[in-house]
């Protein structure tokens, strides 16, 4: 029905405006008597092999919603009625900004694909712990970034306070320094500013009495000179995992118009790239930490390809505005397919 009937009729409009209007839509469903019982018996499987236990925490399945989606937590609940397993909000920054001018948002329709170039917009770190107080039973990552005004020499400074003001009410961290739509983002994955910026982390971490797990979230386009750092980067700091991989600033092989826009590009393009880059951190770490795999899962195959090269967990966001919420069902039975 997605497909042949929903994603037609959406596709007609500004990707934007329909991301908002579908967040209003799953809003107000939740809202009808027995509508959320009903999308949960339709999308959700609930079988005690899909349960997965990573860095301490205990997933009710392994296909997460990735950041980006639900940007300021307004919608956690509704989406994990969806079949997701965990939901990861943000990206959030200390202050609420607006993101680059639209339009910033593109459909490649003939790539399966997305170019965004949104700017970490969201409403800050503050307004999102609001809503994340009600949540009582999801399983909710908080991705953490910096706001486009403050310069990298300061940038510790941002993460510090998003860590702090989400800590009693996100289950993990994730560290985004991969973004290419932040100007200089990018720059705090070399290797001494990084490994400043996750030390400073891991020790407000672990003063904690109950510390959280931090992840990284890298590009897919580091070199494998780079990645090797990544590896000894995670060895020194302790974080507790990778998450690859972000969105690519890479062109090849497109074939859409706008295939040119600036930003980050999505889909299916990412789908080997990003299966590559969690193949080479797990084989050259002998699967030291968890990998959660995101990038191009388009169908249930890409997401047990991304599995088997060494991902514990999966996230979508491209997958999911194509395909629908049917993917996330489709994966789940894909695995225990696989484990029957």
């Amino acid at each position: 029905m997605y497909k042949q009937i929903i994603r037609p009729l959406l596709f007609q409009f500004d990707p934007e405006s329909v991301h908002h209007f579908s967040f209003k839509s799953l809003r107000f469903a939740h809202q009808v008597p027995g509508i959320p019982q009903f999308l949960r018996s339709k999308f959700t499987i609930e079988d005690k092999r899909l349960e997965r236990e990573v860095f301490g925490l205990k997933f009710k399945n392994p296909v997460g919603l990735a950041a980006g989606f639900d940007k300021n937590a307004g919608l956690f609940k509704e989406l994990s009625s969806l079949g997701f397993g965990f939901i990861e909000i943000g990206t959030v920054t200390p202050k609420a900004q607006s993101g680059n001018p639209k339009k910033r948002l593109f459909r490649l329709m003939e790539d399966s694909a997305i170019i965004n170039r949104m700017g970490f917009n969201n409403k800050g770190v503050d307004e999102a712990v609001k809503r994340l107080k009600k949540n009582t039973d999801v399983i909710i990552g908080g991705n953490i970034g910096k706001n486009k005004v403050t310069p990298n020499e300061e940038a510790v400074n941002d993460y510090d306070y998003n860590f702090e003001a989400l800590f009693d009410y996100v289950d993990y961290f994730v560290v985004n320094v991969s973004s290419p739509n932040t100007p200089n983002l990018r720059a705090l994955q070399d290797k001494e500013p990084l490994t400043r910026l996750l030390n400073h982390l891991q020790n407000k971490n672990q003063k904690k009495s109950k510390p959280k797990p931090i992840l990284l979230k890298i590009a897919p386009d580091l070199t494998e000179s780079q990645l090797l750092d990544i590896i000894e980067i995670v060895n020194t700091t302790k974080i507790a995992g990778v998450i690859a991989t972000n969105t690519t600033i890479s062109r090849t092989g497109l074939t859409s118009e706008n295939k040119e826009e600036i930003g980050g590009l999505s889909g299916k393009p990412l789908t080997k790239s990003s299966t590559d880059v969690i193949r080479f951190l797990s084989e050259k770490s002998n699967k030291a930490f968890p990998i959660i795999g995101v990038g191009g899962i388009m169908t249930a195959e890409d997401a047990l390809e991304k599995m088997e090269a060494g991902a514990s967990l999966v996230q979508l966001y491209t997958g999911f505005v194509y395909e629908g919420p049917s993917l996330i069902k489709a994966i789940n039975q894909a695995i225990l397919d696989k484990t029957s």
